[in-house]
């Protein structure tokens, strides 16, 4: 299966950014893509929305995500992408929806580990998830989803593989910063690696985001990838048969001991 990821700069105007969103997944599906995955926040930037972001939040969640389904059953490709879903409580969810090339939703995440971090505090308007990990099917393949922050747990992606997933799609706005375009990029060759699946990552590209959206393989090769442009798309054929390949030579999951908690022994 074809899988891309479309990178741009999310504005403030959701029908905007559908439309931003509509041009790339043609450009996807011209390249033979079946799965287009977009970043966090591709249905606004909680930076750009004036007013209560709340009431954004609420105005605006389900024409969202109709949209979505509308590009997905139009272009004829199953589409990935962030955005902010209400609560019933002043902070949303930070929630990425999955539909299928028919327009149908196959699921959501609600991004479990917010950015409070690097003097930014993302729970002080963002709800944290409550639902686990998500998986969904798209042509043959188990896709499990995670959002930007997330990579820096490798318990999250060892759940996904571990469950079944072949594809890992990483969803984000991936802070600029100093050695942050090399933490994202290590972050994303370890969790393929560690886990021997194909890792999708979309990343928003602005003033404070890096961009630097990749597809990688099993082994944490970049098959294809886009470095700081403000928009664009990266294609690869993402194969059952080289994770296959990999996980004969390279069987980690097999080989694994460790399964969540265990008895610490004293030493002695």
């Amino acid at each position: 299966m074809k899988v891309s990821v479309g990178q741009f700069n999310p504005g403030a105007d959701v029908v905007e950014n559908l439309a931003t969103m509509r041009r790339l997944a043609v450009a996807a599906a011209q390249d033979g893509g079946k799965l287009v995955l977009f970043p966090e926040e591709a249905m606004f930037s909680v930076g750009r929305v004036k007013g209560s972001f709340a009431a954004a939040v609420d105005a605006h969640w389900t024409t969202f995500v109709q949209g979505l389904s509308m590009i997905a059953s139009d272009v004829g490709i199953a589409v990935i992408a962030g955005g902010y879903e209400s609560s019933g409580e002043e902070r949303p969810y930070n929630t990425v929806v999955a539909v299928d090339e028919g327009g149908a939703i196959l699921g959501t995440y609600r991004k479990l580990h917010l950015y409070d971090a690097f003097s930014y505090q993302e729970s002080t308007r963002i709800k944290p998830g409550d639902r686990g990990i998500t998986l969904v099917e798209v042509g043959g393949f188990k896709v499990g989803i995670m959002t930007c922050y997330d990579i820096r747990f490798p318990e999250l992606a060892r759940a996904l593989a571990v469950s079944g997933a072949d594809l890992i799609c990483v969803s984000a706005a991936w802070f600029k910063g100093e050695h942050k375009v090399e933490h994202w990029e290590t972050l994303l060759k370890a969790r393929a690696i560690e886990n021997t699946c194909w890792v999708a990552a979309a990343g928003t590209s602005s003033d404070h985001c890096i961009g630097h959206s990749a597809i990688l393989d099993p082994m944490g090769i970049a098959i294809d990838f886009l470095n700081d442009d403000a928009e664009g798309v990266a294609t690869a054929d993402v194969t059952h048969r080289r994770i296959e390949e990999v996980r004969e030579f390279l069987p980690v999951l097999r080989n694994r001991r460790f399964e969540g908690s265990t008895e610490v022994v004293p030493a002695g």
